[in-house]
């Protein structure tokens, strides 16, 4: 090939993968097992002492994933990443980085309602206190800085509500504080956002959603911009300060612009487990080939059911930036111009009671908690996802009691409105 930077396209189907040099497969192979055979005593010891990259043991690294890590950091526009069994594990062995007991991180108030729950009470176990920010208001999130912040969390676009979140400038306050901007692009996928263009230091992600896309395997990734310096102020002992399990090196000193990708393999998975199967990152990684046709026509149908359901009587509002109407379809315009996502939510006149009678009514659509699936989903928040947050937080969270979400799928627009005509008819 040329010189040239592939396209999107091109990196979502070659990105990371070769032909299996031993039998010539194509597809990646899935590299089933615990363990690998070292080459002598020194090959083995410099594998466990990183002074050599390689396989050791499939819970710290295994080549089928590896092909999907690389995949993705390409995608994203990152140097490294690391895959992990979920969404929800990445974020632990990220924060588990950056925060010692005691520490703050500021979060958007906009989030999936089980990151909520594991920043509020999970966390509490581990020392770690999050401090609410409103993604409206830039400056609640530089108010909300203190000597104990270490990083600062955001969705690119907001689950469940699809707002679309200022990601340059939630990452100047980051910069002006010292710490590094995390951001869950799950819901736009790289297709549509790349927030490391926008000032992010780490992406993470659920690949079960629309980088796998069909609803079939768990998984998460982490994803290091390169861009942050660890070593500044000792405010992250655990890659400026040295290793006593690896002889004392430096991981910023030694990695230099991945070192925050090793941190969470060598401190992270090694120790807390949470390892992605061989089996799992293939089916992701044969999603992902697929991922920009996905996306366009998730978005493209999202916006027609949008339309509709914006024009129909038994419907108070429809919350999609896609629609000129929407308070945040200048921010989609800007980070989002090939489409606002597929996920978004919509409120019934008829309140609680009306959410809760449209799932059952709904024949296509399956009633289900999950997102970025093929098929087309819906849910009713707040007697579901966000059931165990109040109604006052679970209005700030965009699932108040009359609210519906959807993820659109890619089958034909016609049949999806048509099922919510007979729904809301019902």
């Amino acid at each position: 090939m040329s010189d040239r930077l592939p396209g999107f396209s091109t990196l979502a189907v070659h990105a990371g993968a070769q032909p299996d040099p031993t039998t010539g497969a194509r597809a990646t192979p899935i590299y089933q097992t615990t363990s690998f055979v070292f080459n002598d005593a020194d090959h083995a010891a410099s594998l466990f002492g990183l002074q050599a990259f390689g396989n050791i043991y499939t819970r710290i690294g295994n080549p089928t994933n590896a092909v999907l890590e690389e995949r993705v950091a390409a995608l994203e526009g990152g140097t490294a990443a690391l895959a992990v069994a979920s969404g929800h594990a990445a974020q632990v062995v990220v924060l588990q980085q950056l925060l010692q007991p005691g520490d703050e991180f500021i979060a958007a108030r906009k989030l999936y309602g089980g990151s909520i729950n594991q920043f509020t009470h999970a966390f509490k176990s581990f020392g770690w206190n999050v401090v609410w920010a409103d993604p409206d208001d830039i400056a609640s999130f530089e108010r909300a800085v203190t000597p104990r912040t270490k990083a600062i969390f955001i969705e690119s676009i907001a689950n469940p509500g699809g707002s679309i979140t200022d990601i340059e400038a939630i990452s100047t306050v980051a910069r002006k504080a010292g710490v590094p901007l995390i951001v869950d692009n799950t819901l736009a996928s790289p297709y549509l956002i790349r927030p490391i263009d926008h000032g992010a230091d780490i992406v993470v992600h659920s690949l079960t959603k629309f980088l796998g896309g069909h609803g079939n395997s768990l998984g998460g990734i982490i994803v290091d911009a390169g861009t942050f310096d660890w070593s500044t102020g000792g405010k992250y002992p655990m890659l400026s300060e040295p290793r006593p399990e690896y002889h004392g090196i430096r991981l910023q000193e030694t990695f230099g612009n991945f070192a925050f990708a090793i941190a969470c393999r060598v401190l992270g998975l090694r120790d807390l487990g949470p390892a992605l199967s061989p089996f799992n990152a293939f089916m992701i990684l044969t999603g992902i080939e697929t991922l920009p046709l996905r996306m366009q026509k998730h978005c493209d149908n999202a916006k027609a059911v949008a339309e509709f359901l914006a024009g129909h009587p038994a419907v108070a509002s429809v919350n999609y930036a896609g629609l000129p109407s929407d308070k945040y379809n200048r921010l989609a315009r800007k980070y989002a111009p090939k489409g606002a996502g597929a996920v978004f939510t919509f409120s019934l006149k008829g309140g609680y009671d009306a959410g809760v009678n449209l799932v059952s009514k709904l024949q296509l659509f399956s009633h289900l908690a999950n997102v970025g699936d093929t098929r087309s989903l819906v849910i009713h928040p707040a007697s579901t996802t966000h059931s165990q947050l109040d109604d006052a937080s679970k209005i700030k969270s965009g699932a108040g009691p009359d609210v519906v979400r959807l993820s659109i799928g890619i089958e034909d627009k016609e049949d999806l409105i048509a099922d919510l005509e007979q729904a809301l008819g019902a």
